[in-house]
This record gives C-alpha cells, sequence and structure tokens, in this order.
C-alpha cells in the first residue's frame, strides 16, 4: 500500500471524513480479535457501506490493498492512523471541570492514543485546586498565562453556554487553532482556527426524531 499527497486544493468530502473514524475504530477491533485480512466487500457489509464507497473513500488517500487479497487488517489500520493524524501525540487543555468535562477527561482511550490533557481550568472555587486524571484544577484566569508558555493542540470546552465564547476567544488568542466544542452555543472564531461542534441536545433530538420516525411508518403499515 502506497500513502500519496492530494492534489493541490483537492479537499476531501465531508462523508469521507465522517467515515474514516468509523473504519479506525472497526479496523482496531479486528486487530485486537487477530483477524489478518478482510475484503472491502466484507468491510461494507460490516459498516453498512457499500465496497466501492470504501474503495472511493481510500482513494483520496493513496493505493490499498490487493486484487483477490483485499486488505491487510493492520497495515490498513496503521495507513488509517496516518490518515487521520493520530501517530503523535496531541497536547491538549480541558476547560469546564463539571460533570461533563470530568467524564471527557477520564476517557482513557485519549491518553492510549496520544491525546493528552496537560491542564484543566474552571471557575468553580470549590472545584480548584482539586486534582483530575492527574491535573490540578486551575483558575480560569491562569489560562492565558499557561498558554503563553505551554503551545497547545486542542481545546476542550465543556462549560455552559454563556460562557462557551468567552473561553474560546481565550483559547484562540493563546494560539489554540483547534477547538472540541462540547458548550451548547456557536463559536465565532477566525477562518483559520477549526471548531468541532458536540452538541448533545442535538445527537438526541436526532434520535428522537428518527424514533418518531420509525413508528409513524409502523402505525401507517
Amino acid at each position: 500500500m502506497t500513502l500519496r499527497g492530494r492534489k493541490k486544493g483537492e479537499t476531501v468530502p465531508q462523508g469521507v471524513v465522517v467515515r474514516l473514524p468509523v473504519y479506525f475504530r472497526y479496523l482496531a477491533e479486528l486487530e485486537a480479535a487477530g483477524a489478518e485480512r478482510i475484503s472491502s466487500a466484507q468491510l461494507g457489509e460490516a459498516l453498512d457501506f457499500t465496497a466501492a464507497q470504501i474503495r472511493s473513500d481510500l482513494s483520496y488517500f493513496g493505493s490499498f490493498g490487493q486484487q483477490g487479497y483485499g486488505y491487510n487488517v493492520t497495515d490498513l489500520l496503521d495507513q488509517v492512523k496516518q490518515i487521520l493524524g493520530i501517530t503523535r501525540d496531541y497536547s491538549i487543555v480541558l476547560v469546564g471541570a463539571g460533570n461533563l468535562g470530568k467524564a471527557i477527561g477520564s476517557y482513557e482511550w485519549f491518553r492510549d492514543e496520544g491525546f493528552q490533557i496537560k491542564a484543566i481550568f474552571d471557575i468553580d472555587p470549590h472545584l480548584i485546586g482539586n486534582y483530575h486524571v492527574g491535573c490540578i484544577i486551575r483558575p480560569l484566569d491562569e489560562l492565558t498565562a499557561y498558554l503563553a508558555e505551554n503551545p497547545t493542540d486542542i481545546g476542550i470546552i465543556a462549560t455552559p453556554k454563556d460562557a462557551g465564547q468567552s473561553v474560546c476567544d481565550l483559547l484562540v488568542e493563546g494560539g489554540v487553532g483547534s477547538i472540541w466544542n462540547f458548550s451548547p452555543t456557536h463559536l465565532n472564531v477566525p477562518d483559520e482556527v477549526i471548531v468541532e461542534d458536540m452538541h448533545l441536545t442535538d445527537s438526541l433530538l436526532r434520535l428522537v426524531f428518527r424514533l418518531n420516525e420509525q413508528n409513524l411508518g409502523q402505525e401507517q403499515a
């Protein structure tokens, strides 16, 4: 397999970006189970994608697999890791040490895959000074000074809605170029800053919509 760069200006479709983590998770499960190879047809059947879609997705990044053999699971997993950029460590700060923030910070997979939460900040005096996942919870007014001395790849915002934008501004001013936003608010950022929104209520509402659509279909049948 060879991994090549895309043509200058070529953009990977959002649908491909959404499916890449799905490939990563399933291939990691296969490798852990001792599987050595898999075909695009088998991969598609397991993930409810078509074999052609999988081959098309991977073609944005290089040449994968062998005719009549399929994919070597470990090799393809390594390539997907490289595509996703999880072959190095990332430095992270977490702002918001409430229940949601603590749950995010406690997720062991982050540390296992090189996503290192280096500092945690909050405004609650009852939380400041406590330790969580090896980090002391610091007052938010120390964030700017921390970022000036500690280059940070990713900022996680797990604050209430009314604090989301102001925290985002501090992160951007401190040179953080990627923000994982769990705050239920739309963030205004410069064009060069990447934001990934994780609105839990939106996910729940999509689930409820699908549930009601399913029930409606059953009633009409």
